[in-house]
């Protein structure tokens, strides 16, 4: 086959380099907005990457405000957008702020923050805000948060401290400035893994005194909160939303379902098909990466320490191994029990060359990534949150966002799934703040009345219509006729 000539731009007429002049104008204004408003809700971009650290960069948002930390305010537009995008998608939460904005049930209300920095939860932080409330905001993990989504906040006129790709000490420098700041007192806690609530205890004992109830939205800060309890150093109320059943049922099992297949395929761009699978752990997350990864056409193994979920995966058609069983055969492992070194050094030794390792649980310690930080291993950085470890013997296992959550580190979520959750955040925190006195020093459960409202407002976006109890009905039942309808004992 003859070679095609090459056209070099000299021999173009005037009106084609005009074109190309054109086409490559526009192409670097989509470059500059894809790498704002893209790469801050996926896993590609430089962002994370760069050098300079935003403590060192002092910034001041339109308005002149300089309490805010993130990566560049000059992002805050795209940020914007993403709100904007998410809002639409999020009909609980927006109905919440409509329903609720005149009364202002938040309004004298001092709030820490300590969350995932993303679309979804800024929609949260500024429906607190027009509730009432004053928050102060930073993140639960230093590679979940949206950039430009940081900055739309900032410009708003939030405090947030907040970046893509903090350190382990600006994180907790993060958190110590919202927590203490000159004229402020937090009287109330929103947590995700129970940092905030932790680093109050211990730095800040009196303004944990003021605190009217911490609200916990997590296996790993719920835990740490019933070891307090149950230490007797908890002596304020707190409310579990992790296992209330909006946020369980539906945020844990449906955001995990849809964006493992996600977090895998835009990190690795992996083929599911016949691929060999390892779930550690089937609670919801499991269940739900389990599901995802079975309609995929992969061969899908668990691996549990309870009888009952043990069972439940059985008689969902997976096979139920140890994960010594099946660690020299298998492409893909799974973390996702939310406790400590489930995969070991000694699994990652005996991992077969190009098998895939990331945790969906909440804990970044359910991978011993220390144990692969030794001088005989190389670590090759291949894409944003992908790293290739090389053992001596050329063998390599990829690791995504170095052990911790690869859903929010290395794609998108749900936003309408994150609705219900941060709906059931939302009432929570009012429940905590307009009662004080109704809870005592313990940990609680959403009232169930409250998990059916937050279901309720979901409803519309599907056009259902729920079907009315008779008279003859509700006496027959013993159940009031506007709810609750099951009782709290019930298993959904």
């Amino acid at each position: 086959m003859a070679k095609m000539p090459e056209t070099t731009f000299a021999d173009l007429s005037l009106a084609d380099k005009t074109a190309v002049k054109k086409s490559s104008i526009e192409a670097r204004r989509f470059s500059d907005v894809s790498t704002c408003s893209f790469s801050s809700t996926c896993f590609t971009g430089s962002s994370d990457e760069d050098d300079v650290s935003p403590k060192d960069n002092h910034q001041r948002n339109s308005a002149g405000g300089t309490d805010f930390c993130v990566k560049s305010i000059s992002k805050s537009a795209f940020g914007r957008r993403e709100i904007e995008i998410a809002e639409s998608e999020m009909p609980g939460i927006m109905t919440l702020r409509k329903r609720a904005r005149d009364e202002k049930p938040l309004k004298g209300a001092n709030i820490v923050g300590c969350t995932h920095v993303n679309a979804q939860s800024a929609v949260l932080i500024e429906t607190l805000v027009q509730l009432g409330a004053t928050v102060r905001w930073a993140a639960c993990n230093i590679y979940s948060t949206q950039n430009a989504v940081a900055a739309a906040l900032a410009e708003a006129g939030i405090p947030i401290y907040a970046w893509r790709g903090e350190t382990e000490e600006e994180f907790w420098w993060c958190l110590d400035r919202v927590i203490h700041s000159d004229g402020w007192q937090p009287n109330l806690i929103l947590d995700d893994g129970g940092d905030a609530t932790h680093l109050m205890l211990k730095k800040y004992p009196d303004y944990f005194k003021a605190i009217r109830g911490i609200v916990e939205e997590s296996v790993t800060g719920v835990h740490r909160l019933y070891m307090l309890s149950k230490g007797g150093k908890l002596t304020v109320p707190a409310i579990n939303v992790n296992d209330s059943v909006t946020k369980n049922k539906f945020d844990t099992f449906y955001t995990c379902r849809d964006s493992i297949l996600d977090s895998l395929k835009r990190t690795t761009d992996i083929m599911f098909g016949g691929k060999q699978v390892v779930i550690c752990g089937y609670g919801d997350v499991g269940k739900g990466c389990a599901q995802s990864l079975k309609g995929q056409g992969c061969i899908v193994y668990v691996t549990e320490v309870d009888p009952i979920c043990a069972l439940q995966a059985a008689m969902d058609g997976f096979r139920v191994v140890r994960l010594n069983e099946v660690i020299k055969t298998v492409d893909v492992v799974v973390t996702a029990t939310g406790n400590k070194n489930v995969i070991t050094r000694d699994h990652m030794n005996r991992m077969k060359n190009g098998c895939i390792l990331c945790n969906m649980g909440h804990s970044c310690s359910e991978i011993d990534v220390n144990g692969l930080h030794t001088p005989e291993l190389t670590w090759e950085r291949v894409r944003s949150q992908v790293d290739h470890i090389r053992w001596p013997d050329g063998r390599m296992i990829i690791l995504l966002a170095e052990g911790r959550l690869v859903n929010l580190s290395c794609s998108t979520i749900s936003s309408f799934v994150v609705s219900v959750a941060s709906s059931t955040q939302a009432l929570a925190l009012i429940e905590l703040f307009s009662a004080p006195g109704r809870y005592k020093s313990d940990v609680y459960l959403l009232p169930k009345k409250m998990d059916e409202y937050v279901a309720s407002l979901h409803l519309a976006t599907f056009d259902a219509h729920l079907t009315e109890l008779t008279d003859e009905q509700s006496k027959f039942m013993g159940l009031n006729k506007a709810g609750p309808f099951k009782a709290n004992y019930y298993r959904y």
